[in-house]
């Protein structure tokens, strides 16, 4: 399995026991130490993998096609978890969910990219602390581009569409292909 963006502390919380008989290789932008066996970390960008053709069972990923750059950088992402695996999980948050999850303040997704930017340089937002600088808090403003359920339909059209609520709104959406014949179906 491929866990674009993973971390072995993620794997420890859902499968504590382990994974018998799973090699799981996580690609970030740096690789890291691992220390459980059956665990591998790798350096490399989901928009550019470098692996052959269905070279893995499965691709999983996390809240990270969010992280990586407008539509035409996300599509570059999707191609390639398509490409690497005939399965997938991929997750990301909900652009209409009216909380943005990385700076936990409602609408953020919506405002204008100098009021994000003036925002993150004078308050500490969700999981940013203030940023003095203005060039540092814009480019982290532009740096989350939340996805509509039409656009990761866009992205990922052989893919099955499931809806994660909370409080009665769909907070995260999350693209399946695959795994079984219901993955056809649309969410």
């Amino acid at each position: 399995m491929l866990d674009v963006g993973g971390t072995e502390a993620y794997w420890n919380t859902v499968a504590p026991d382990g994974l018998a008989g799973f090699t799981i290789v996580l690609l970030n932008q740096s690789a890291a130490a691992v220390t459980r066996p059956g665990f591998e970390s790798i350096a490399g960008d989901a928009r550019a993998l470098s692996f052959e053709d269905r070279a893995f069972d499965v691709v999983f990923s996390n809240s990270v096609i969010e992280h990586v750059g407008d539509l035409h950088e996300q599509r570059r992402m999707a191609a390639e978890v398509r490409r690497v695996a005939a399965r997938y999980y991929v997750q990301t948050p909900n652009r209409w969910f009216p909380i943005e999850p990385h700076f936990v303040f409602p609408g953020f997704q919506f405002l204008p990219l100098e009021i994000r930017t003036r925002l993150l340089m004078r308050f500490e937002l969700g999981w940013y602390p203030r940023i003095a600088n203005h060039v540092e808090a814009r480019m982290i403003a532009e740096s989350i581009r939340l996805l509509t359920e039409s656009e990761l339909r866009c992205l990922f059209p052989d893919g099955a569409i499931h809806r994660e609520a909370f409080a009665g709104m769909t907070k995260s959406l999350i693209v399946t292909a695959g795994f079984d014949a219901r993955a056809t179906t649309r969410g």
